[in-house]
């Protein structure tokens, strides 16, 4: 209720009459009704549109690279980066809600590391099948579309259109834990979001625990939940295996872009999210690892999935790669985890397992052959310097380099 003091009859004026009025007594007139109940509406989502524009400025930003080096390796650009850094996160951090932060970062991180770069593949999947299936290692077998027919339109539409809603889902169900326990139950919220910024080596071994602690509950989940075997004795095992293979293995008989996210909406956050999302909500990650956290996980699905078989590094991608085509190929009768530790410990890996990688990478970089020339370098150095500079004994030395005089001698005789 506004109070008879308080009221300004120049308000609402005409603005030229109110211009002829003293600065004292002039004021600007207040808003429409209809202006009033359109900033009502859309003030949530301009107010997400200005936190998304500040995180991928943040996100975009992040010197991950000198933010690593700093200890070792300081220089002016490093610390300007870092500096520009801070603020930028300074002012996303006090200018916005925490939860509001953590939402909207999640989702820009989503998009910018999984949604876009997994659409581009598909596109190119779509558009030009038989360029993209000469990249495939199954070929053929790959693509996800490989008729236009209409039924097999629709079908590919369903995929991507469940795929991306998952996305926003896990998003949604992130922002309403977050809610239920700063809000309703009042305990601190599941990540650090403060202008504080970690240091690197807390970045690197949380990161590290949150990635192990990820392949452990997805082959747990993965194994007893959504494979419990041919006839589970557990009803909720039962029907949560069949959901599973009614969505994902009936759809998706080969990786493919997007397909990683494609799951019945509750399967979907059993199997892929929650296991996420768990390890860093137990030892509540500060934002920024979160988001690095994210970004490395986004990027996984994106190149494991995509089919290709040349990837950026073949040590860790490849083998992920390679053990998630064989477990779509055989319905999943295998290969459960995501980095293929737990499956290796445990003996439920098909084909190739994580020391297989690790000793196709060995061969291919030829590591006995360096270690050999390494230790003959090193025998030579060392019978170099017990030869006391004498080069006319050491076979070892550098032949004499010939002047214009020895050459003149020598073509006489």
């Amino acid at each position: 209720m506004v109070a008879l003091s308080d009221f300004n009859p120049s308000c609402y004026l005409p603005s030229t009459v109110s211009s002829y009025l003293p600065n004292a007594i002039a004021c600007p007139p207040p808003p429409s009704v209809a202006r009033s109940m359109f900033d009502t509406v859309t003030s949530p989502f301009t107010g997400a549109y200005s936190a998304l524009r500040h995180t991928t400025d943040a996100i975009l930003g992040l010197p991950f690279l000198s933010f690593l080096l700093i200890p070792t390796m300081t220089s002016y650009s490093t610390s300007l980066n870092l500096l520009f850094f801070y603020l930028t996160w300074s002012t996303l951090v006090l200018s916005h809600h925490p939860l509001r932060v953590e939402v909207v970062a999640s989702l820009a991180v989503k998009i910018l590391f999984y949604v876009l770069p997994s659409a581009a593949m598909l596109l190119l999947d779509v558009l030009f099948p038989g360029v993209s299936a000469s990249f495939k290692s199954l070929g053929d077998d790959a693509l996800p579309l490989k008729d236009t027919g209409r039924k097999d339109v629709f079908r590919f539409a369903k995929i991507v259109g469940w795929s991306v809603f998952n996305v926003v889902f896990g998003v949604m169900v992130q922002g309403v834990l977050e809610w239920v326990l700063t809000m309703q139950l009042g305990r601190p919220a599941a990540l650090r979001i403060t202008t504080t910024l970690p240091l690197p080596w807390g970045i690197v071994k949380d990161v590290l625990k949150g990635l192990v602690a990820r392949d452990v509950l997805t082959w747990v989940v993965h194994r007893y939940l959504l494979h419990g075997g041919a006839r589970p004795a557990n009803a909720l095992v039962r029907d949560l295996s069949a959901m599973h293979q009614a969505w994902y293995h009936k759809a998706v008989k080969a990786p493919f872009p997007l397909s990683p996210t494609y799951d019945q909406p509750f399967i979907y956050l059993v199997r892929v999210f929650l296991p996420m999302y768990l390890p860093a909500m137990f030892w509540r990650f500060h934002a920024l690892t979160f988001i690095l956290y994210l970004a490395i996980v986004s990027l996984e699905e994106t190149f494991t999935h995509c089919g290709y078989a040349r990837l950026p590094t073949h040590f860790v991608l490849g083998g992920i790669a390679g053990r998630n085509e064989v477990h779509c190929v055989t319905g999943g009768r295998g290969n459960f985890g995501t980095w293929g530790l737990c499956d290796w410990l445990a003996g439920t890996s098909i084909g190739t397992d994580a020391t297989d990688d690790i000793m196709d990478e060995v061969d291919e970089a030829d590591v006995q052959g360096t270690v050999v020339k390494q230790a003959g370098r090193g025998v030579a150095q060392v019978r170099k310097a017990a030869g006391g500079g004498k080069r006319s004994g050491n076979p070892d030395s550098k032949p004499r380099r010939r002047t214009r005089r020895t050459r003149s001698e020598s073509d006489s005789e």
